[in-house]
C-alpha cells in the first residue's frame, strides 16, 4: 500500500505533467504558422488529453474519492482502466504524428518507404487494446495481453527512435535528442509491463517516462525559429 504521501506527490507530479504538456500543447498550436510546429502541437495536445483521461482519476482518488463506488456508478478505479484504454490509443497516435513530423523534418533516406509499416503497426496495436480480454476495469488484468498489445507499440517506439536518430546524426537542431528520449521512456516503460503485476514499485518509472515525455515536446518549441 503506498502511503498518503506518496499519493500525493503523484498526484502533484500527474497535475504539474498534464499542464505542461497541454499548455505547451496549447502555446505550439497559437504559436506557428502552420506546418511542422503546428502538428507538433497537435501531437502534444493528443498526448495530454489523452493521459488526462487516467491520470485524472488518479489524481481524484488521491483527493479522497473513494475506489468503488455504489448504484451501478463506475468506481475511480474503473475510470483508470478506461482511461489506460484511451491512453493507449492515444499514445498510439502520438508516435505516428512523431514519425510524420521526423520524416518531414529530416528527411532521412529510406525512411519514408516504411510509413505504411508504421501505420500498419499502430493499427494493429489499437486493435489489439480493443479486445475485450485486456479486462482494462478488472483489479487483476490479463498480463499477457498487456505483453502482446505492447509488442507493436515497442516496435513503433524504436522505428520512430532510429528514424529521429538516423536524423539527428546528419543534422544537429533542436529535434537532436529525441530519440534518446524516446528510449529513456521505453527503458522505464518495459520493467513495468513486464515485472509491473509483480513488483508494484516498478511502478515509480512510470514518473521519469512521464518527464521524457515532457522533454520530447519542449524540443518541438525549437520548430518555431
Amino acid at each position: 500500500m503506498k502511503n498518503k504521501a506518496m499519493v500525493l506527490a503523484e498526484a502533484v507530479f500527474d497535475v504539474l505533467y498534464l499542464t505542461a504538456v497541454i499548455l505547451s500543447g496549447v502555446l505550439l498550436c497559437a504559436l506557428s504558422t502552420g506546418g511542422e510546429a503546428r502538428g507538433y502541437g497537435i501531437m502534444a495536445l493528443i498526448l495530454g488529453v489523452g493521459d488526462a483521461f487516467h491520470l485524472t482519476p488518479r489524481i481524484l482518488s488521491a483527493r479522497g474519492v473513494p475506489s468503488s463506488a455504489a448504484g451501478g456508478t463506475p468506481s475511480a478505479d474503473a475510470w483508470i482502466g478506461y482511461g489506460k484504454l484511451i491512453t493507449s490509443i492515444t499514445m498510439t497516435v502520438f508516435y505516428v504524428f512523431l514519425w510524420n513530423i521526423g520524416v518531414s523534418h529530416y528527411a532521412p533516406p529510406g525512411f519514408g518507404r516504411f510509413t505504411p509499416l508504421i501505420y500498419a503497426a499502430a493499427g494493429l496495436r489499437v486493435a489489439l487494446c480493443l479486445f475485450p480480454q485486456n479486462k482494462w476495469v478488472s483489479s487483476q488484468p490479463e498480463r499477457h495481453w498487456n505483453i502482446w498489445r505492447n509488442i507493436p507499440f515497442f516496435a513503433l517506439g524504436a522505428a520512430v527512435a532510429a528514424m529521429y536518430a538516423a536524423g539527428a546524426a546528419t543534422r544537429a537542431d533542436g529535434l537532436s535528442l529525441v530519440w534518446a528520449a524516446i528510449a529513456v521512456s521505453f527503458a522505464c516503460y518495459i520493467p513495468v509491463v513486464l515485472f509491473g503485476a509483480k513488483c508494484p514499485r516498478l511502478g515509480m518509472l512510470m514518473l521519469p517516462k512521464s518527464c521524457a515525455y515532457i522533454a520530447i515536446i519542449l524540443m518541438g518549441f525549437s520548430l518555431l525559429d
